[in-house]
């Protein structure tokens, strides 16, 4: 029996499910008749009639962005924890990078900041100065612009026939209804940069009629997504390390870094990922690409850094995530006043972000936000440091 289609397997996926889950929908469907439930998946899967169920849609305003999020049913979220747990995520990973940080097991993205800090720490010590370059690049609509035909070719070979057809299924669930284009419109639209939000707030569902599907999109917050969101790219960080040869260098989902001594050769590169981009189809966020001295101060991954002369890796929170902070602290008050999610999951979010971030804040940032807590719920959680 293929294993995805293993009956321990499928109940293990289900698990997962249930504690991965933020929220719960069909629960007395799945909870209480679960094992008539994974039987029937696993005679869909066997016989070849599985599809995909409509799920529910919301948008997300998280970190200053706002983001269109699909939400699987549940029986659908056993079969992608099954397949990406079994099959795609063992599959894929000896393709990638080390420095590829995102969404794997003892990885994350205090992982992915550790290797940068690693890298700068390795640039000083090797070259004794900090006189250096380092260069960020951004995919711009990244999981919006992942072409179906791509992944499917890039991924179907390296899995066994019975899952790839499985994830084929999956993949040709996120097509995405275009029938309000014109021909010309349809046939070029594959080539061209789709932005999912501004789908969702102009296309009414009274355009959307069936005839025509857009087969590029991957959904954000699908487990096959985060999967293929990993391993795409992966021509790209095999050019910047293999072909152009740089040694430090990592990759967090759709953004780049690369660490070099000599500014040029990271401009040279970033050419060469354009191109390379543009085969993919997937699109440079211009804005967002930037090559800073070391000796200056950078961001990434929400921190301030640079390189002191003497080789010292000097990190600082960025106030924006303060603000963000002190925003969710006060939506949080408005949920709780209007009895919409219990006070200690709010207490434990607070306390896993001051454990988290205290440490990078100045003693005036830490009671500044420990004062707006206080005037919000009249109470001064501990928190237990994290790094």
């Amino acid at each position: 029996m293929e294993i995805i289609a293993d009956m321990n397997v499928l109940y293990d996926a289900f698990k997962a499910s249930m504690k991965s889950s933020s929220w719960k929908e069909e629960p007395q469907k799945f909870e209480t008749d679960f094992l008539s439930q994974i039987a029937i998946l696993q005679k869909e899967l066997l016989e070849g009639t599985y599809r995909t169920t409509p799920g529910t849609e919301f948008t997300l305003h998280e970190r200053g962005k706002i983001r269109h999020i699909h939400g699987s049913r549940m029986r659908d979220r056993v079969v992608r924890h099954a397949l990406c747990d079994h099959v795609i995520g063992p599959s894929l990973e000896r393709y990638l990078i080390y420095n590829n940080g995102a969404s794997q097991k003892g990885k994350g993205i205090d992982f992915a900041r550790r290797m940068f800090e690693r890298d700068l720490h390795n640039f000083y010590l090797e070259y004794k100065t900090n006189d250096g370059y380092v260069g960020f690049m951004d995919f711009s609509k990244f999981y919006d612009n992942i072409r179906h035909d791509r992944i499917k070719e890039m991924i179907c070979p390296r899995i066994d026939g019975f899952s790839a057809s499985v994830l084929s299924e999956i993949i040709d669930s996120f097509a995405v209804d275009v029938s309000f284009m014109t021909d010309e419109e349809y046939s070029e639209c594959l080539d061209h940069k789709f932005n999912s939000i501004d789908y969702y707030q102009n296309i009414t569902p009274e355009m959307k009629t069936g005839d025509k599907y857009m087969h590029k999109s991957v959904d954000i917050g699908d487990q096959t997504s985060q999967n293929i969101g990993i391993f795409f790219p992966t021509p790209i960080d095999n050019f910047i390390t293999i072909v152009r040869g740089h040694r430090r260098v990592g990759r967090y989902m759709d953004g780049i870094y690369i660490i070099d001594r000599d500014r040029e050769h990271i401009e040279e590169t970033f050419q060469g990922v354009k191109k390379k981009a543009s085969e993919l189809g997937i699109f440079i966020n211009e804005k967002k690409t930037r090559i800073c001295r070391l000796s200056d101060t950078f961001i990434y991954l929400q921190f301030k850094y640079f390189l002191t002369d003497t080789g010292k890796v000097v990190k600082k929170i960025n106030p924006k995530s303060l603000t963000r902070q002190r925003r969710k602290l006060k939506s949080y008050k408005r949920l709780f006043d209007s009895k919409r999610i219990a006070y200690e999951s709010i207490k434990q979010s607070y306390k896993s972000w001051m454990g988290s971030y205290a440490k990078y804040m100045s003693k005036k940032q830490i009671n500044n936000m420990k004062s707006l807590y206080i005037s919000l719920f009249k109470e001064d959680p501990r928190w237990k440091n994290t790094h």
